[in-house]
């Protein structure tokens, strides 16, 4: 037999330090999905790669919500240049909250609010030529067909929620084609062509400063990141 020392077994953390590194970082996020009221940094969420490198601390649902608070911030900066700060904060709220437990990201009901309203302020009094009212323009019957009247339209949540059941059902008939469905939320046509144009614009402009934040973040979170 060899003198040979037996392989050394991998220094694993006690599960008492994994689960108390779980539960601090979970406490952070429950506490900023409920301060809605107080206005949300992009500093206050560390970078997603760098949390996700740690999957025996953080699950996917806890990653997908600082994906969603990630855009949400975005959202904030982007609406603020077309309105008030404070609308601005109200809006990308609304855009996280009704968005929660669907198949959508904030960013997807944001886009269609600046395609729609964005050159109105995102004004909740918004009227097109053809009727249509609100932030996410609903038409009158529309609306109805979500259980909403015409006047529940100059209701940001309320024009949000039936947003979002449109957007559903457009999403059936494009048969799970989140683009297409966004198109047939404006309708065909050639002003439904023109209308996607305007949502891939804003699209890559949101995607290229979420990108930016992240590497901001990331460099942050280096060991050599210069503070």
């Amino acid at each position: 037999m060899g003198n040979d020392a037996a392989p050394a077994k991998p220094i694993q953390l006690p599960y008492s330090i994994i689960m108390r590194k779980k539960l601090i970082y979970l406490t952070l996020l429950l506490l900023l999905t409920a301060c809605e009221n107080a206005p949300f940094k992009l500093a206050e969420i560390q970078s997603t790669t760098s949390l996700a490198s740690e999957p025996s601390i953080l699950d996917s649902n806890s990653i997908l919500l600082i994906q969603r608070k990630k855009q949400q911030a975005v959202i904030e900066s982007a609406f603020s240049r077309r309105t008030t700060p404070e609308r601005a904060h109200h809006l990308a709220a609304i855009c996280f909250n009704k968005t929660v437990g669907t198949v959508f990201m904030p960013f997807d009901l944001a886009e269609i609010a600046l395609v729609e309203t964005g050159g109105h302020k995102l004004s909740a009094k918004a009227v097109s030529t053809q009727g249509a009212r609100g932030v996410w323009q609903l038409m009158p019957y529309r609306a109805r067909s979500h259980g909403y009247s015409s006047n529940d339209m100059l209701d940001d949540n309320k024009c949000a929620e039936a947003a979002v059941c449109e957007l559903n059902v457009k999403l059936e008939m494009a048969q799970g084609d989140l683009e297409r469905a966004k198109k047939y939320y404006c309708g065909q046509g050639p002003q439904a062509n023109a209308y996607m144009k305007k949502i891939r614009i804003i699209r890559k402009e949101m995607i290229a400063e979420l990108n930016m934040q992240s590497d901001k973040l990331a460099l942050a979170d280096s060991p050599s990141g210069i503070r």
